[in-house]
């Protein structure tokens, strides 16, 4: 371990500090408060190569060592922590797992406009299921000839919509837990890739994040990262080169701070004397430097080791945690420094204490950190049954009908308001479209799916018709601002507890979902059948809202006014139909034990669902302990039909 860093180090430093000082330090606060991302310093950054530090020349990297790469997101963060993280998401997340595993075929391809900073990358692991838990992951990859076909979503994604070039993790084989995940790169303009509106973030303003869409995505064989099954093992790899470069971002925002306070401790004067000199400001100011040191020496230490090809999962997590928290704390501090003055827009102490906070969550939270840094120093804990085996917590909104309607619009249009009307729902009668959403009986909700404003004259209509009050999802009334903000419904809105909730255009995302868990009869229109709303639904049609929208409103429209709702009683849920078992039985010659995939094997990690030819291949009996090649198939017995 070297206690210096080397004159290369430090030269390298100063390059890095006067680019941020005299580029990004001049429209950071611009960049935060407009929430934008800084395209054109991004451009300016891959020209200068801090982008590619730590990848060798030959694949257009500078070939500096990790404490270089370490010491650039550092400086970065200095000023402004998204622009730090830019640079780490694109260098630990983007682009390592594609040298690391990668072809020599796909690091010519993806690798070298990379590491020159050419294209910017991003890392697609996280999603509503699977987040600390990665082994939840939903997001399925299913071989069809040449092509992968990629359905789901991905959420809290750094870079994402602006990177071209996404790592994406998928699974493979259902129901054998984590060894049944693996990785993709997916270019950003594949069809049916597609991106939400970038997040609205309390901190990290000027680094873009969003949910990453997959509709029927082909990703070319050619296009997997390492092998079937590896995905899981790629991911953390990644992750632990990541939290260098997270707590390399900690420790700039926190440097930053603790220079600002500084400065302003010497100037500021009370009772005669700068404030940097009272004694409880002065042994404040001299912990910082203190911490400060410390987390230092610690991430730069775990760098080395990651350099020398030493095991360092530890350290970087050891790195990550301490240096996360004490930003945390660094920053407080630093505000409480400035006094009233810290608390208001436009010090940069105020941007540094709001930039912080992210550092203890992402690329694993702090507690994830001890859970590593745990298993490093009293092993790991015994396994549990069934874990990280896929297992889903089941439909937001619970176990539903799902009676979804395709094909002919008007003959969908016509089965789901005989359903409607055989569940009790009366559309003689009607309410005023703006009453308050927590008061309502029924919500019609606007969806990005109903595209222009001019649309919204068809949700008013079927609203009326329905007997509803006008409600959307959060990007229809915050981004678009169709209508009220005190109108959208979810998570971090309004709930709706009522009867008959219609959503149009509304693909479902999970904070949406918690708000409408309560609704008696979910229905949904959308285009896209792998919409998460399907999966929460009782009733759905599949097609364009443009088309089906007229015909909903023609078939509920009886040529009478309508008459006043009575009072609302809430109606009960109906249950699902139960659907015969279709799926064979295998059964084990030596025992007579039957495999029947619609129940699995929960007990030694197989989820409900897997089918047999899915197992894994060292998977045996538990009852005899016989091999899966001496189980034979047989058809379902007609009594369990």
């Amino acid at each position: 371990m070297r206690f210096k860093t080397t004159a290369e180090h430090e030269a390298l430093r100063k390059k890095v500090r006067e680019f941020a000082e005299e580029k990004i330090k001049p429209i950071a606060f611009d960049l935060d408060q407009n929430n934008e991302y800084p395209d054109d310093i991004v451009k300016e950054m891959g020209k200068l190569g801090f982008l590619g530090i730590p990848y060798p020349k030959e694949y257009g990297g500078q070939g500096l060592d990790v404490i270089s790469y370490a010491i650039t997101v550092e400086e970065l963060s200095r000023v402004d922590g998204g622009v730090g993280v830019i640079c780490s998401a694109h260098t630990s997340l983007g682009t390592w797992p594609i040298f690391a595993f990668g072809t020599e075929k796909q690091k010519k391809k993806y690798l070298i406009p990379l590491a020159k900073g050419e294209k910017i990358g991003a890392f697609g692991l996280t999603e509503e299921n699977a987040g600390s838990d990665a082994g939840g992951t939903e997001t399925t990859a299913e071989l069809d000839g040449d092509n992968y076909i990629l359905n789901g979503k991905k959420i809290f994604i750094t870079n994402a919509p602006k990177a071209d070039t996404y790592v994406v993790f998928a699974v493979t084989t259902p129901g054998i837990g984590t060894h049944g995940i693996s990785a993709f790169i997916v270019e950003k303009d594949f069809e049916g890739f597609t991106f939400s509106d970038h997040y609205d973030k309390l901190g990290i303003r000027s680094s873009t994040t969003a949910e990453l869409h997959f509709e029927n995505v082909k990703v070319p064989k050619e296009n997997l990262l390492g092998k079937e099954g590896q995905g899981f093992k790629i991911a953390m790899a990644t992750l632990d080169g990541g939290r260098i470069g997270i707590a390399s971002q900690a420790l700039g925002i926190g440097q930053g701070a603790y220079e600002s306070a500084l400065g302003y401790a010497k100037e500021r004067e009370q009772f005669g004397l700068p404030i940097a000199h009272l004694q409880v400001n002065t042994f404040k100011l001299a912990d910082m430097a203190t911490y400060l040191k410390a987390a230092r020496l610690m991430i730069y230490s775990a760098a080395e080791l990651k350099e020398n090809h030493e095991r360092y999962s530890a350290d970087a997590a050891m790195a990550k945690q301490f240096a996360s928290d004490l930003a945390e704390k660094i920053t407080s501090e630093a505000l409480q420094l400035y006094g009233g003055s810290g608390f208001i827009k436009g010090i940069d102490v105020e941007r540094f204490y709001r930039d912080a906070k992210i550092t203890q969550i992402y690329e694993g939270t702090n507690e994830i950190m001890r859970v590593v840094v745990g298993a490093h120093t009293v092993g790991k804990a015994p396994k549990m049954k069934a874990a990280g085996s896929n297992k889903k917590s089941g439909p937001i909104a619970g176990v539903r009908k799902r009676e979804i309607y395709e094909g002919d619009p008007k003959e969908a249009v016509k089965n789901l308001v005989a359903a409607l009307k055989k569940d009790g729902y009366d559309f003689t009668v009607g309410i005023d479209p703006y009453t308050p959403v927590q008061e309502a009986e029924r919500i019609v909700v606007a969806g990005r799916g109903i595209g222009d404003k001019k649309n919204m004259k068809l949700i008013e209509d079927l609203a009326y018709q329905a007997g509803a009050a006008i409600s959307s999802s959060r990007p229809v009334a915050e981004t678009l601002k169709y209508v009220d903000l005190d109108r959208y419904v979810g998570m971090s809105g309004q709930t709706f507890k009522g009867n008959l909730y219609i959503g149009v255009g509304v693909s479902g995302a999970g904070q949406h979902l918690k708000g409408i868990k309560n609704a008696s009869t979910i229905v949904a229109i959308n285009n896209s059948k792998n919409a998460p709303i399907f999966l929460n639904c009782d009733y759905g049609i599949v097609g364009d809202a443009m088309e089906i929208l007229p015909l909903l409103i023609k078939e509920l429209d009886n040529g009478e006014e309508k008459k006043p709702a009575p009072p609302m009683k809430k109606m009960k849920r109906s249950k699902p139909r139960k659907m015969a078992p279709t799926n064979p039985i295998y059964v084990d010659t030596g025992s007579g034990y039957e495999y029947n995939p619609e129940e699995g094997d929960p007990e030694n990690g197989i989820e409900p669902g897997t089918p047999f030819d899915k197992l894994p291949d060292n998977w045996v009996s538990p009852v005899s302990g016989e091999a899966k090649d001496q189980f034979i198939k047989m058809d379902v017995p007609e009594d369990r039909k």
